[in-house]
């Protein structure tokens, strides 16, 4: 007889037996299992939290300071308005607005208030575009591009008091070089410290003057980031040098001109010092022709001494440059955006 064991017919599986024992079931392959983490160690949750909560910390020194020494004098300003507070006696009885109405009582707060927004346009209107053309004209390839650049920074350094004293002598009424210089060409002079427009045009040349350059510098380097890939493709396209600009350059940098627009704003309208020094007497002229709101603030505090009145025309000040301010940048954003704010 043949020793092998016999074979099992076709079509049929061979049961799972040996010849060493009984037969076993079939078990399952074990699966690979994802090994569990342990828990998060000291060192990885202090560098969680550093992730998370450091970009505040590096930024807090400037919310404390502005607590400290912004949003506090303001609070404590309006405070004040609402009280009877000498700048000699103090503090006196609770007053509630009467302070602002006698403000809005007194004719000479609407005259400064008038003066302050002419000077607030004929300053940051021609500002805000004499940058933006200078800005768009040292983003070019000149010669001396560095030099040129820093030279613009120069009215920025010198002191506000030095450009009102010197700019005071070039309009001035009688023996100013402007007149000089208008009369060679027959035209009569100009009463530069009585005329209230003309006024209004000397004192916003020298705030043009002086912030002129710094906005220029600001404008520059928005344009720098500007793709020159864009400037490459217009010019294949045809486009000129002032399509360019227009089409290319104000759109990219338009964030950057509504902040210039903003901060302009803000300046113009809390103008003091060229104002103040432009006269030897610093009341804004004889008839207050030029008189700002933070001169008429100025005398009503510090000549005055009557502290309640001055602080509510420093809260109504601030409340009207909140308003300018808002309402330059829907327009500057509805015309730049093409009408979309």
């Amino acid at each position: 007889m043949s020793s092998h064991p016999p074979t099992a017919p076709a079509g049929e599986v061979p049961s799972s037996t040996s010849p060493a024992g009984p037969a076993r079931s079939e078990e399952p392959l074990p699966q690979a299992t994802t090994p569990v983490p342990p828990g998060l160690t000291w060192r990885q949750r202090l560098s969680r939290i550093d992730v998370r909560f450091s970009p505040y910390l590096y930024i807090s020194p400037f919310f404390l300071l502005f607590l400290v020494i912004g949003m506090f004098p303001l609070i404590y300003t309006g405070y004040v308005s609402v009280h009877e507070w000498s700048l000699i006696g103090g503090k006196g009885e609770f007053v509630g607005l009467d302070n602002y109405r006698a403000v809005f009582e007194d004719r000479y707060f609407w005259r400064a208030l008038r003066n302050t927004v002419s000077i607030f346009l004929l300053s940051s209107v021609p500002q805000v575009i004499l940058a933006l053309i200078i800005a768009g004209l040292l983003d070019t390839q000149l010669r001396a591009r560095t030099f040129w650049r820093m030279s613009i920074l120069v009215p920025f350094v010198v002191a506000p008091a030095a450009v009102t004293l010197i700019f005071g002598n070039l309009f001035g009424d009688r023996y100013g070089l402007i007149n000089s210089a208008i009369g060679v060409i027959g035209i009569d002079p100009v009463a530069w410290h009585v005329d209230t427009l003309a006024s209004h045009i000397a004192i916003a040349s020298m705030v043009n003057w002086r912030w002129t350059g710094y906005n220029a510098l600001i404008l520059l380097a928005a344009m720098q980031a500007v793709p020159r890939d864009l400037y490459e493709s217009a010019a294949l396209d045809g486009a000129g040098k002032v399509r360019q600009f227009r089409s290319i350059t104000i759109p990219m940098i338009r964030p950057t001109v509504i902040f210039v627009i903003i901060t302009s704003t803000i300046g113009g309208l809390q103008i003091f010092t060229e104002a103040r020094l432009f006269d030897n007497v610093g009341l804004g002229g004889s008839d207050r022709q030029w008189q700002t709101v933070t001169l008429y603030l100025w005398e009503l505090g510090w000549r005055l001494r009557n502290l309640g009145m001055a602080s509510a025309v420093a809260w109504l000040l601030f409340l009207f440059i909140v308003m300018f301010a808002l309402v330059n940048l829907l327009l500057s954003r509805r015309i730049g955006g093409g009408g979309k704010s």
